[in-house]
């Protein structure tokens, strides 16, 4: 069995109501949706929010309603509780643990239902894998380039530069840098179970997760990466009128 999981909550601070905002015509968090409707393994689809608007696209996909408890919906709940509580209801709703999870967040809408595809099938053909997850080369953003500020607004490395060797301002000085974009999250069902003991910062990745390398997304955070998100799924085929899946 390979369920889908969509979360999202209602309120959100750094770019309120991204979840449900429109988006060429769509709810921003039915994009996740399609593409895991489309991609020919997601047996049975559950959405976990506390959202009126998110609790809509249930009836449109055909999607299991995960009520999110308040207390899981505040800018401090972390994405493990929510995802431990969201599959706790999954297997007492089947009545067994989920071979396979298909994870979607409800603010990344650049997701391709192929690659969500090619993630199950990696993981099903290798037992070694806890999980798969897409991943964006930006090596703009290595870490030996990450500044922080201290207390007088004075510019200082955001991590010790002296693990890294050959530090220069060549931005692929220490090799292609790799971030977890979370448009694709394709878990076994042990990554909830063990949650705690997966790896920083994400536990849910369990501790040996495939990079799936994709052309370049993000969990939206911030408006200017609403236009961005638009000029991808522009360039895969979405318009107001119709989807890569359907004309309708």
């Amino acid at each position: 069995m390979i369920v889908g999981l969509q979360i999202g909550k209602d309120k959100s601070t750094g770019c309120p109501g991204k979840n449900y905002m429109q988006l060429l015509g769509r709810q921003l968090n039915e994009y996740s949706l399609l593409a895991a409707q489309n991609c020919g393994y997601v047996d049975k689809l559950y959405i976990s929010t506390d959202s009126a608007m998110l609790k809509q696209s249930a009836s449109k996909f055909d999607a299991t309603i995960i009520d999110r408890p308040a207390d899981l919906a505040t800018p401090e709940s972390l994405t493990e509780d929510v995802l431990t509580h969201a599959y706790d209801f999954i297997t007492e709703d089947l009545g067994q643990r989920p071979d396979i999870v298909v994870l979607l967040f409800a603010n990344t809408p650049m997701v391709k239902s192929e690659d969500l595809s090619r993630a199950v099938k990696i993981l099903k053909n290798d037992d070694s894998l806890d999980s798969c997850f897409s991943v964006v080369k930006y090596n703009m953003f290595s870490p030996t380039r990450a500044r922080k500020l201290d207390e007088h607004n004075i510019i200082n490395p955001f991590v010790d530069l002296n693990v890294f060797d050959n530090v220069s301002s060549i931005r692929s000085s220490q090799g292609d840098v790799y971030f977890a974009d979370l448009s694709i999250q394709v878990l076994r069902s042990t990554c909830f179970e063990n949650i705690d003991a997966g790896a920083l910062p994400f536990k849910w990745m369990g501790n040996k997760s495939y990079g799936l390398e994709v052309d370049f997304g993000f969990d939206i955070d911030a408006l200017w990466q609403v236009s961005v998100a638009e000029y991808w799924l522009k360039e895969n085929g979405f318009n107001e009128l119709k989807t890569p899946y359907t004309n309708a």
